[in-house]
């Protein structure tokens, strides 16, 4: 037979004439799935916000569907066995869609009622004055930024430190089983109890009814810092011990081997444990009642006076709705909007410097 021949009666890759489903198939009947589902809610909820709209209902019915055409589509072109293992992968997949439906409940939710007042105004003024329409987020904003800020100065040293003496000099030692299990305990503190520590602390030192945003942010590091501790503490360990011995062999004291070999290999680890513990806090809002107080203006000053931050801005709006209750639930969804995006921003940010920092390795 020529090879003319062989090549045309050999079957075409991706086709349905091998007993196998092109490539992309199980993609595009996935979006398929959910497009349809979709359009049938959307159908049905014509006459309705676009708030009302039952986005969670939509992609689980669209993962449910999709399940059930990839086992019917793969039991008529690659048999029983092929289509079984398909269903099953399905099914799996619906289940990581199932855990994530909270979250893409929460976005949808934030975002359809959060653009509304996703303007300027919003990002360019405070509520001083304002008792109805109009105001902005600017002061909650700069004092979130602020207070943040300034916790994560107070957490990171003493995090890394702390971290850095439990794995180099620590040795499983007394002190730093003890250090390991209060740091455990730390982690586990409610944050209403970190806010009552540094409101305590500042009683003794400014009397009670002080406030200021430093206060806050001190609450915020008792949160931030065995996150730190913890993250770093376990990238320093992944350091391999072969770059402390080599570097131990040519003399370099042991301090120097810290700061120029462990901590540049391991930086990308810490920096993405930081993005993450500080996170974890921005949100926090409990302590913050207590320690930071709230204000209608703007406060650049975190030493004294009560200062914003957003999620005391949005448990403000939402608690105390003024004479439009519709404009202060406006106001709440865009802060709570905007402190979202500020999170987003900082995961990826962490990823970016974990990507730009982390060793480069050769063949």
């Amino acid at each position: 037979m020529s090879t003319a021949t062989a090549t045309a009666t050999r079957p075409s890759a991706n086709s349905f004439s091998n007993g196998r489903l092109p490539k992309g198939t199980s993609w595009l009947l996935l979006a398929g799935s959910l497009i349809v589902m979709g359009l049938v809610f959307f159908l049905l909820n014509i006459d309705q916000p676009v708030a009302n709209y039952n986005i969670v209902a939509a992609v689980f019915l669209g993962a449910v569907l999709y399940a059930i055409l990839i086992f019917v589509v793969a039991s008529i072109v690659e048999g029983r066995r092929n289509a079984t293992d398909r269903f099953i992968t399905a099914v799996v997949s619906a289940a990581f869609v199932v855990a994530l439906l909270p979250l893409i409940s929460l976005l949808f939710t934030v975002l359809v009622n959060g653009l509304a007042r996703f303007d300027i105004e919003f990002f360019s003024s405070s509520m001083r004055n304002v008792i109805g329409d109009g105001g902005g987020a600017l002061h909650a904003i700069v004092g979130t930024l602020l207070i943040t800020l300034t916790a994560t100065i107070i957490s990171v040293p003493i995090g890394l430190m702390t971290s850095i003496y439990l794995v180099e000099y620590g040795n499983s030692g007394k002190l730093a089983r003890a250090i390991t299990f209060f740091v455990d305990v730390m982690t586990g503190i409610p944050s209403i109890v970190a806010g009552l520590f540094a409101y305590a602390v500042f009683v003794i030192f400014f009397g009670a009814g002080y406030s200021s945003g430093f206060e806050g942010a001190i609450a915020l590091s008792v949160l931030m810092i065995p996150v730190v501790v913890r993250s770093s503490e376990e990238m320093l360990r992944l350091v391999p011990n072969e770059l402390r011995e080599a570097s131990f062999a040519l003399g370099v004291p042991k301090w120097l081997t810290i700061v120029k070999v462990v901590l540049p290999t391991s930086i990308a680890g810490i920096t993405t444990g930081v993005m993450l513990a500080i996170a974890r806090v921005i949100g926090e809002t409990a302590p913050l009642l207590l320690t930071a107080g709230y204000t209608q203006s703007m406060n650049w000053n975190i030493w004294d006076g009560n200062m914003m931050t957003l999620p005391v801005f949005v448990y403000n709006q939402y608690a105390n709705q003024g004479t439009n209750p519709d404009a202060a639930i406006s106001r709440a969804w865009a802060g709570a909007l905007t402190l979202i995006l500020i999170v987003m921003v900082l995961n990826l940010a962490a990823r970016f410097v974990a990507k730009f920092f982390a060793p480069k390795t050769g063949r």
